[in-house]
């Protein structure tokens, strides 16, 4: 018996519907990122628009996690937690948001920059962002795992980028996180391949420097080890016969 979940056409539309929820919420938030925002403003403005639109945010009570974003500035990779930190110019944020709708989980995230950054941060979060687009380019039935984490490892490492090794994209829908997990690096040709009618979150997480992480006094951000800057992008994407959808 597969291991993946394969999601019914209504379940289908309820994913539709919870991912244009959560689509509206980041293009909310995105809008809002500019220095002397707070990431708890971010936070705060996330989950009245998700609340307000019949869903429930993801990530809040998740494993005890404390609130709707994950908001990691520059060398933090992913499970920040928003507060009373100010954005100031230069720095880039990755901002992760997942919705639950009709019980059923979506996940994305973007990474922002505050004000003008560097030429080197723009060309890590352009690189991140490609490695997401050539995933959903590529992904369909039939698709190997192991092929979706040979593209994301070979698109970093053209320009001197480095996937996070511990952190990895992963299965969804009745739950936040299921089979399969997705590494951002490995060897095309390996591990399962997908079926049509499963749900991917797909999440480049990318170092400027070093591939292994950290965790803060919180146990819950994890940065870079070096402190080098660390760019992630995330769809929720529905895989079909001949290519897949963004849900979110």
């Amino acid at each position: 018996m597969s291991k993946f979940q394969i999601f019914s056409e209504q379940e289908i539309d309820s994913l539709r519907k919870g991912g244009k929820i959560l689509r509206s919420c980041l293009n909310l938030v995105e809008g809002m990122v500019s220095p002397g925002v707070t990431t708890l403003e971010l936070d705060q403005a996330a989950e009245k628009f998700i609340r307000d639109h019949g869903a429930v945010p993801g990530f809040k009570g998740y494993r005890n996690f404390p609130s709707t974003l994950c908001t990691s500035v520059n060398e933090q990779c992913v499970h920040g937690i928003p507060g009373e930190h100010q954005l100031k110019e230069g720095d880039i944020i990755s901002v992760d948001c997942g919705v639950i709708f009709d019980g059923l989980y979506t996940d994305a995230c973007f990474t922002a920059a505050a004000g003008e950054i560097s030429s080197d941060a723009k060309k890590l979060m352009s690189v991140t962002k490609l490695c997401l687009e050539k995933v959903v380019e590529k992904l369909r039935e039939g698709v190997r795992v192991g092929d979706i984490s040979a593209l994301i490892q070979e698109t970093a490492e053209a320009d001197g980028f480095h996937p996070v090794k511990a952190l990895t994209g992963h299965g969804l829908g009745k739950n936040l996180h299921q089979f399969p997990d997705i590494p951002n690096l490995g060897d095309a040709g390996t591990g399962p391949k997908i079926p049509a009618g499963t749900l991917l979150a797909i999440e480049p997480i990318i170092s400027a420097g070093s591939d292994s992480v950290e965790a803060g006094e919180d146990a819950w951000t994890l940065s870079t080890s070096d402190k080098a800057l660390c760019a992630h992008f995330e769809h929720t994407l529905l895989v079909l016969e001949g290519g897949c959808d963004v849900i979110a």
